[in-house]
């Protein structure tokens, strides 16, 4: 019998997470704002806001130093995985609209970490496969863009990420529309991404109900 022992999200009970996570600095408060404010109609394309400090804690936990971004929007995901990282480490932030990003810009100037950051506004695996692939080298990567190229995506980070490194991916639940084997659109994509990333072997993974769906898989082997 298959059973859950997690208790339904509440207003209450999500308030109440939140106020046990770190808090968001002022910068990252201010940028999340702007995001809902000046871009209310896709402010969902933003990480919920505990998958910030999430983020953050990742990047400290392996200590890592190069991290591959796809999928920027107005730069909270980035922000918080600069914000975790040492002086000499390095985003490369992929995406495609430079009005979104151009708020993230700001942010990322407030914080002090612009220099940590490098925007690359292209279509992403057009970037991606142009990054290094001589040996792997990626320590992190944080995936939340178009649904149907997740499995391209994927498949460039993996084989450059080093064993130990972590991939982070977004939005594996897809509002719970997975369990829907005559799905359509994102939900059959993230789907057929999830049923993927459990049968390749070069990483361990797990599935996390955090927010729409985390996905956090180690690379074993390279």
């Amino acid at each position: 019998m298959t059973e859950t022992k997690s208790p339904p999200l509440t207003p209450e009970l999500y308030a109440y997470v939140r106020e046990h996570n770190p808090p968001l600095d002022p910068v990252q408060r201010e940028l999340v704002d702007i995001t809902h404010t000046r871009f209310a109609e896709s402010a969902g394309l933003q990480i919920a806001q505990e998958q910030g400090p999430l983020l953050s804690f990742l990047v400290r936990l392996i200590g890592a130093r190069q991290i591959v971004e796809v999928g920027t929007f107005t730069g909270f995901s980035t922000l918080s995985m600069a914000r975790a990282l040492p002086e000499d480490g390095r985003i490369i932030a992929c995406d495609i609209s430079e009005e979104w990003t151009s708020v993230g810009r700001e942010a990322w100037a407030k914080a002090g970490v612009a220099d940590r950051i490098d925007l690359r506004i292209a279509p992403a695996l057009d970037t991606l496969r142009a990054l290094p692939d001589d040996e792997p080298w990626i320590d992190l990567s944080f995936l939340d863009a178009d649904k149907g190229n997740y499995p391209l995506y994927w498949e460039e980070l993996v084989r450059r990420t080093r064993p130990g490194g972590l991939l982070v991916v977004d939005n594996t639940l897809m509002h719970g529309g997975v369990t829907d084997p005559n799905a359509t659109g994102s939900p059959a994509a993230i789907r057929a991404f999830n049923d993927l990333v459990l049968a390749d072997e070069r990483v361990e993974a797990v599935l996390l109900t955090v927010a729409d769906g985390v996905t956090l898989a180690r690379r074993v082997d390279a």
